[in-house]
């Protein structure tokens, strides 16, 4: 990773998922004005597992939301690809999403009254697309899901329904995943099935994952870490242990 147009949807270049270019985030209340995001600027590279910490408030989730199309920037510039989402009404931001974008959420966001593969197809479905079977049927295998394609969420553990949603995620071949606590709501062994699979989905299969995480334990399986504080990145760290990444941390004054 890297810091430092026209309304078609294109796709990704090979060297560059996402760009943001001198991005700022204000919120206003009233008279009140809380600078979010201050003037961030990076590259995600494609093939590339980022974590992103630190501090609450520092500006790591609005950082995800943004990067995602969730959200607009007060100011700055946000790529996917060679698309500028700022060219982008809310229809064609709405489309892009869909179509280059996957999301997992700690809290799965199953829907509990469809089996397993009716939540894997039914963003497909919805967009009018017909799911690719034999690429489904991979993931499913990979993630060890096979066997539960027809079961309900209820009758899953916490670790299988955050498989469920990571091939849901997968499912339209997205451009770049955005993980938003994906290991919050597992136990220790769930959450490090999760996050070797994840790392063995980038480096296996070249997908781009960007995560949001507090736990430098998860952080440190992605190939680099973002710190952020104060809706700035203070530090990017390289192949990131846990150790390292909780003492950065803790230099900002906790998580």
């Amino acid at each position: 990773m890297r810091r430092g147009g026209s309304a078609d949807i294109r796709p990704a270049p090979p060297g560059q998922v996402i760009g943001l270019d001198r991005v700022t985030k204000v919120h206003r209340t009233g008279t009140v004005a809380v600078t979010a995001l201050d003037d961030v600027s990076l590259t995600v590279p494609r093939g590339t597992f980022l974590a992103v910490m630190g501090p609450s408030g520092s500006g790591k989730s609005t950082l995800l939301q943004i990067a995602a199309g969730l959200d607009t920037p007060t100011s700055g510039t946000v790529m996917v690809g060679d698309t500028d989402l700022g060219s982008l009404n809310e229809a064609r931001r709405t489309v892009l999403r869909r179509d280059r974008i996957g999301f997992v959420f700690q809290g799965y966001n199953l829907l509990p009254s469809l089996t397993v593969e009716q939540n894997i197809t039914l963003p497909l479905r919805l967009a009018g697309r017909a799911p690719d079977q034999e690429w489904i049927r991979a993931l499913v295998d990979r993630t060890g899901l096979d066997g539960t394609l027809h079961r309900r969420p209820a009758e899953m553990s916490g670790g299988q329904q955050q498989r469920v949603a990571i091939v849901r995620a997968l499912a339209a071949r997205p451009d770049i995943v955005f993980a938003d606590e994906p290991t919050g709501a597992l136990d220790v062994r769930s959450s490090g099935h999760v996050l070797t699979l994840l790392r063995q989905i980038v480096d296996e299969l070249g997908q781009t994952i960007v995560m949001v995480t507090h736990d430098p334990a998860a952080a440190a399986r992605a190939h680099e870490a973002l710190i952020m504080a104060d809706g700035r990145i203070v530090d990017v760290i390289g192949d990131p242990t846990a150790q390292e990444l909780a003492g950065r941390l803790s230099s900002l004054g906790g998580r």
